[in-house]
């Protein structure tokens, strides 16, 4: 959401918190499971089964996105997105989404629009009958998004990261390195001769190269496969969103046990012109990893990419990975927010 230039109408300064929201309320999808959506002081929803899965995230202008490259709208949908991946994490459905945003008042009111609309689009996409259920609007210099996440388990239990065992299959559905292709091709091409991000260049390069660029700008991750998972008895389960190689190991850490990568499997789901390496490390994918007892028959999205074996941390192809790779929001931060 960059700052108006030219005609934009009315800047939230302008229009007001009151004025805003009402332009908005109508824009966003509504949930199935509300039974009172925006407008209170709080939400009223439905929880069928006694328990609901929840989850935050929060995106922050520069460490998680730049405004150059992001339009209102890729926003909207990846602050759904990536908060509908970790609901699917857990096997439940995504129900409800309460979502917050900080923005510089001189922010056109336009674009909160379209970034409501990328919250309408992506639920209706990715998890249909989630809708936004309430929120928060208020004014700062950086650009903040936070969403909280509602799910669904249907009376079935959580899958947690602690339960992968020896002899357990690794599996995966989704993508793998795209998005961190992305993002290193738009640290390449998409910026300035002073290598400021550029929207101009961006635009170029994302209709260069729409794949990587919109798997990084608006990811559409495997949602319906994480209730998929849990119906198939799916025993650790957790969304790829900092990197295969950092994600594999929380699973072994929590598990108690090692998970060994196959290199190959690992090529061939991230596919032609993909780096295995970025396959490996890069971020960004919400990809859902699981494991599944060995006589599981894997839902359809899912492939095998390794075993649970005895010992610790991370293998591939047999071999200790040591490889730190991935994101880490301290050990990667630079301050930067161009």
């Amino acid at each position: 959401m960059p700052p108006a230039l030219g005609d934009h109408g009315q800047t939230l300064g302008e229009a007001g918190e009151a004025a805003t929201l009402a332009r908005i309320f109508p824009r966003l999808p509504e949930a199935d499971a509300a039974l009172l959506g925006p407008g209170d002081d709080a939400a009223v929803l439905r929880a069928p089964d006694g328990r609901y899965v929840v989850t935050t995230d929060t995106m922050v202008h520069g460490p998680d996105f730049r405004r150059a490259w992001s339009s209102p709208h890729d926003l909207g949908w990846k602050a759904a997105a990536t908060n509908l991946a970790d609901v699917a994490a857990m096997g439940a459905v995504p129900t409800a989404l309460v979502v917050a945003l900080v923005a510089p008042p001189e922010t056109p009111v336009s674009d909160l629009e379209a970034f409501a609309d990328g919250l309408r689009d992506a639920c209706a996409a990715l998890a249909p009958g989630c809708g936004v259920v309430g929120g928060d609007l208020s004014a700062s210099g950086t650009l903040t998004i936070a969403v909280t996440a509602f799910g669904d388990l249907q009376s079935r239990e959580p899958v947690l990261r602690s339960g992968a065992r020896p002899g357990d299959v690794v599996a995966l559905a989704g993508r793998l390195g795209l998005a961190a292709t992305g993002l290193l091709l738009l640290f390449e091409r998409g910026v300035d001769a002073d290598g400021i991000p550029d929207a101009a260049a961006a635009a170029r390069l994302r209709a260069a190269a729409p794949g990587p660029v919109d798997a990084q700008l608006a990811p559409s991750p495997p949602i319906a496969a994480g209730p998929a998972a849990a119906r198939a008895r799916a025993t650790a389960m957790l969304d790829v969103s900092d990197g295969l190689a950092i994600d594999a190991r929380r699973i072994a850490a929590a598990s108690g046990v090692a998970l060994d990568l196959d290199p190959a499997a690992i090529a061939a789901i991230a596919g032609t012109g993909i780096d295995p390496r970025v396959a490996l490390s890069g971020g960004e994918d919400h990809a859902l990893l699981a494991t599944f007892p060995p006589d599981a028959v894997l839902p359809p999205g899912f492939a095998p990419i390794g075993r649970v074996v005895e010992g610790a941390g991370l293998l591939v192809d047999g071999r200790p990975f040591d490889g730190r790779g991935g994101w880490d929001p301290y050990a990667d931060w630079d301050g930067a927010a161009g």
